[in-house]
């Protein structure tokens, strides 16, 4: 199969390939949330827990270098400005220096992402190990948490004031399925860590190993009683062996064209509203969980917002609200509802103009040769259907990285109607090994 791809050259703020760098810095934090919070905290290095957010505001500043001013991309100075009035208007809406502060700490992770719009992550070794490790570990993880228990389970700490557990220990409704942890500080996380992991590390390993460490990795995520993640990891498995089957020639389209039709999963909530909305949820039963989302996850923060905000339905309420910074640290705690979709949740905060960008992201995708895109594409629009995913941080970096294409260059030569330089590339090898991205920025990583 022959593809097309550009041949970008690369700015970097400074040698060092910081969005890398900052990636891997927020994956292992997040995955390992509870073992790092517990011993942080312990040996009195709190800080150390920060240190991400400290090298994604290099990101930040990267962003603006290379996707503002060397790819003179409008859109992303149009993100950017929208972002930072929308963290005005979210300090006003939450009215706390502390939200405000939370709000903007909750965003950084995104310019991580968006720092990945000209490159590849097939382009990046040493970050690809880091994350093939840390989908074993976070299996080990969970498995252990089954039969022993961890020092940090239950263990609290305080964050900008506020107070919060890491690796509570709980049950699932209805019997004796215990959600395990694993490493993370909560249960789901544990079980999204194991499926962006696989997802990413399957890409250039053998069916055979897909098929032996995708069907260990759902065993694992059914211990987390993560139905969500369990079901996108199953779907994802079996279409990957689908694709493989596929000839040579046609597995690239089909990865494109699967990632295309599932953001059609947005509006998957809205559909079940109009079906199911006003069903009883009967506690302790296999659909509860879904029928409380339909009912009022989904539903009651416009109903609130319409109180509070009238306007804030059109333009957004602002950074913060109706997530984790309001429920902590402003006095609309009260208001708060758990928004359990990420797209609910990012139109609440940013209104109409994150429909705007969501269009041109669709737009970016029909161009995409990234194959790791593509593919984490299609895992976040799956698994972001019942969970909002803006914590932790790498949750909403994944989502942000698999959006970056929309700044990329060939995406602002395109808008402005510029020519853009095509390259052939050598037949794609086949997807036994699978390594189909060929990196689109020069040099390894």
């Amino acid at each position: 199969m022959s593809t097309f791809a550009l041949q970008p050259r690369r700015m970097m703020l400074i040698s060092l390939n910081i969005e890398a760098i900052a990636l891997a810095a927020y994956l292992v934090r997040d995955a390992f949330g509870g073992v790092m919070r517990y011993y942080t905290s312990i040996m009195h290095l709190d800080a150390l827990w920060f240190a991400p957010d400290g090298i994604a505001l290099l990101c930040l500043v990267q962003f603006i270098v290379h996707c503002i001013l060397r790819n003179r991309s409008i859109m992303a100075a149009v993100v950017l400005v929208q972002i930072m009035l929308s963290l005005v208007l979210g300090y006003f809406m939450l009215g706390t220096t502390n939200a405000a502060m939370s709000s903007f700490k909750m965003m950084l992770p995104v310019f991580v992402g968006f720092c990945f719009c000209d490159t590849s992550l097939g382009s990046y070794k040493k970050l690809r190990s880091v994350i093939a490790v840390t989908f074993y570990l976070s299996l080990i993880g969970v498995l252990l948490t089954k039969f022993y228990l961890m020092p940090w389970v239950g263990y609290k700490y305080e964050s900008f004031g506020a107070v919060r557990e890491a690796g509570r220990l709980w049950w699932a409704y209805g019997g004796d399925d215990q959600r395990l942890t694993g490493f993370a500080a909560e249960s789901t996380m544990a079980a999204f860590f194991i499926l962006v992991s696989f997802a990413i590390t399957s890409i250039r390993k053998s069916t055979t190993w897909c098929i032996v460490f995708g069907s260990i990795a759902i065993y694992v995520t059914r211990l987390t009683t993560s139905k969500t993640t369990m079901i996108v990891l199953v779907l994802y498995l079996v279409l990957l062996v689908c694709v493989r089957m596929l000839p040579e020639r046609s597995r690239f389209a089909a990865i494109r064209t699967i990632a295309l039709w599932s953001f059609a999963a947005i509006l998957v909530p809205f559909f079940m509203i109009v079906l199911a909305s006003g069903t009883a949820a009967v506690p302790h039963t296999t659909l509860f969980s879904i029928v409380d989302r339909i009912n009022n996850s989904w539903q009651l923060p416009f109903v609130y917002l319409s109180q509070l905000m009238p306007v804030g339905l059109v333009t957004g309420c602002g950074v913060g609200c109706f997530n984790y910074p309001q429920k902590l640290f402003s006095p609309l705690a009260h208001f708060w509802v758990p928004v359990d979709n990420f797209y609910i949740g990012t139109y609440l905060m940013f209104g109409l103009p994150f429909v705007a960008f969501m269009v041109m992201v669709f737009r970016a995708t029909f161009g995409t040769t990234d194959v790791y895109k593509l593919t984490l594409i299609f895992v976040v629009n799956m698994f972001t259907i019942t969970v909002l995913n803006y914590g932790p941080a790498s949750g909403l970096l994944i989502i942000a990285l698999s959006f970056s294409e929309v700044f990329s260059r060939r995406a602002a030569s395109a808008r402005a109607g510029d020519a853009v330089p095509i390259v052939m590339r050598p037949p794609m090898p086949s997807l036994e090994g699978f390594r189909p991205d060929m990196p689109a920025a020069s040099g390894g990583r």
